[in-house]
């Protein structure tokens, strides 16, 4: 009878024992971290791998080094040339330090949100409607570096902001689309008025090289005589120049 009390005795204390064990092992895997706090004060940060904490006396708050991707809701922004414009983004951060991460901010993911939009807002709301359609790559980096400086105090790497869309009212794209066919009507009216200057510059230098040679003046005009002279199809009256027959006139008139 005592024999089997001992050992009901030992089956209990071996099962507290194993129950003690397993709370007190705790795994992380290679990209986590655990804060650890014993009775209440920061003692450091476990991981990667395996290690005993005392229940009861300490605790642990597992963090996550991994690269997150946060999406920053659309916001209402006004341009620095008045036109109202949503815009949303998407921000990839990490978690560089675990204790900072913890014990600096209540909820890292929710404050780096909410700093994200803010600055989101400051950061275009100085920029007109065309840098923030034509210039996303230097608004990207200007936003990144502001977010990146504002939480290192949190223990925060940002990575990378992309602005993913600006979207414009109706009334706004209808507008952008004038503009944009008005510009390219003036540029088609500059080029067609490049062409008719460069073409009045041709005619008059040829004039001029025409005007320093008679002789080419009347082969022209034979060329032209002959060109008219290969359409059947009308009759056509051309005026012969006195200049042209005035040799054959002299000769005839020595002749005689």
């Amino acid at each position: 009878m005592s024999l089997g009390v001992h050992t009901i005795t030992f089956i209990i204390l071996g099962a507290l024992l194993l129950g003690l064990l397993k709370a007190a092992l705790k795994i992380l895997r290679e990209y986590e971290r655990g804060v650890v706090f014993t009775l209440g004060r920061f003692t450091g940060v476990k991981g990667p791998g395996w290690f005993l904490l005392f229940p009861g006396i300490q605790k642990m708050v597992k963090v996550d080094l991994r690269v997150q991707v946060m999406d920053v809701p659309s916001q209402d922004v006004i341009s620095r040339d008045n036109v109202s414009v949503k815009v949303n983004a998407v921000v990839y951060f990490r978690v560089i330090d675990p204790e900072k991460s913890i014990i600096q901010v209540e909820d890292v993911r929710n404050a780096t949100s909410q700093l994200a939009q803010t600055t989101l807002r400051s950061v275009l709301g100085q920029h007109e409607l065309d840098e923030m359609l034509a210039e996303r790559e230097r608004l990207n980096h200007d936003i990144r570096e502001i977010l990146d400086a504002q939480t290192d105090a949190w223990g925060i790497k940002v990575a990378n902001v992309e602005i993913k869309h600006v979207d414009l009212d109706e009334s706004m794209v209808r507008a952008i689309a004038r503009q944009a066919e008005a510009e390219r009507a003036r540029r088609a009216k500059v080029i067609h008025a490049e062409g008719e200057q460069q073409a009045a510059e041709k005619l008059a230098e040829a004039a001029r090289i025409l005007g320093e040679q008679p002789q080419a003046i009347q082969l022209r005009y034979l060329e032209t005589l002959t060109e008219i002279a290969g359409d059947k199809s009308s009759t056509i009256i051309f005026p012969l120049p006195l200049d042209l027959i005035e040799p054959l006139l002299r000769r005839g008139q020595s002749g005689g």
